[in-house]
């Protein structure tokens, strides 16, 4: 019982390795396609990229895994000057291949525009758009 502390700690910074995985400002302008549709894109290379899939025994979410590969490989993309990504396969041991693409314009015109629906004081609805940072 008195090692348990000292295992703590000594597994903490396994665990940390992954911690502060964010979207950079470069990253959130890039989509991802999940649905493949980059038809018209140009090609603009391959990522690699990779986080700890387990700590020590312990397997990692597997949601949480895949989410910090995604925001990782859109915030490489930025950095290739792509907007667009595409998986080129699921996640294994925790690494993921995935293709940049550079599509124009038409990479945002896919996203779902964000509206809110509030309700005035006569009862009627008005929509308003939600700027997106």
């Amino acid at each position: 019982m008195k090692y348990l502390p000292l295992l703590i700690v000594a597994t903490l910074p396994l665990a940390a390795c992954s911690w502060g995985i964010k979207l950079d400002s470069g990253g959130n302008k890039v989509r991802t396609a999940w649905n493949g549709d980059v038809g018209g894109c140009k090609e603009m290379g391959k990522i690699t990229v990779s986080v700890l899939d387990h700590v020590g025994p312990v397997d990692r979410r597997d949601l949480k895994v895949r989410d910090e590969l995604e925001v990782m490989a859109r915030n490489e993309a930025a950095d290739m000057s792509a907007d667009t990504i595409k998986p080129l396969g699921d996640p294994r041991d925790g690494q993921q291949d995935w293709a940049a693409y550079h599509c124009g314009p038409r990479a945002n015109a896919n996203r779902p525009a964000m509206r809110i629906e509030q309700k005035n004081s006569n009862g009627a609805v008005e929509t308003y758009p939600v700027k997106e940072h």
